[in-house]
């Protein structure tokens, strides 16, 4: 697993500039989310599965993978699946809660969970089930995707600076998922997030690419002047800068 350098460490206080006469908005500085859950599960995946199945699925009450929606959208995911795709009813059913509403809690505890993690963090299952999910549909798929997010939040960020998202990230292969927002736009080329298909509560034409808190990007292009290709106040041009996983199997070896 590749270490980010110090210089990657400092997190960006850059403000957008914007019109005069207009309100300032507050910026929020993109970083490496160094409090974030991390954890990529690497050489230890199968032993995890284990430890979700008998330990953190019975009691995750909190994650939407038990509610009826969840498993009707599951069911329909199992009847579209590739047969090359080798998922589980398990990882259907986080997909499916994920994209359906659990995103926004999960996204929150995994942005500062990471004292928690070995300790109170309630969202294991998900977030293991998620991570393996996107491990085993890069498996079948292109190694890297140029991909498009988009935000109604301000982030500010400075050319050449290694960031993470710091949670799951949604991302599309679609320029034009208006409805999303025009404050802050990303194009995103990620090579460890995964195209989910139709594998989610959402049709497949938003052609979702499901990007991992663990994967690392570089600033390589910023365009605050609102003249952009996607008309967005802040466009970020991102490139893949490897992985960095603080917690990597802390779940499985808590001690």
């Amino acid at each position: 697993m590749q270490k980010p350098t110090n210089t990657s460490l400092k997190a960006s206080v850059a403000s957008v500039q914007v019109p005069s006469g207009q309100s300032r908005l507050i910026s929020i500085p993109l970083s490496l989310s160094s409090d974030s859950v991390d954890d990529m599960y690497y050489g230890c995946s199968e032993k995890m599965l284990i430890k979700v199945k008998r330990h953190y699925l019975p009691g995750s009450t909190r994650e939407g993978l038990h509610s009826t929606y969840t498993k009707l959208c599951a069911l329909k995911a199992m009847k579209n699946k590739d047969i090359y795709d080798p998922l589980s009813w398990n990882h259907f059913r986080a997909l499916c809660a994920y994209t359906a509403g659990s995103y926004n809690n999960l996204n929150q505890a995994i942005r500062r969970g990471k004292a928690s993690y070995k300790t109170s963090f309630g969202f294991h299952a998900l977030h293991f089930l998620l991570s393996d999910a996107i491990r085993l549909l890069k498996l079948n798929q292109r190694s890297c995707y140029t991909t498009y997010r988009r935000s109604k939040l301000l982030f500010s960020g400075e050319f050449g600076q290694t960031i993470r998202f710091g949670s799951f990230a949604s991302s599309s292969l679609s320029k034009d998922l208006h409805q999303f927002g025009r404050r802050t736009c990303f194009e995103i080329h990620t090579c460890f997030g995964a195209y989910l298909k139709s594998y989610s509560e959402f049709d497949s034409d938003e052609d979702e690419v499901l990007i991992p808190p663990y994967e690392m990007f570089k600033i390589v292009s910023v365009d605050v002047s609102g003249e952009n290709d996607l008309h967005c106040d802040a466009f970020y041009k991102l490139e893949t800068a490897g992985v960095y996983s603080s917690l990597n199997c802390q779940a499985v070896n808590p001690f």
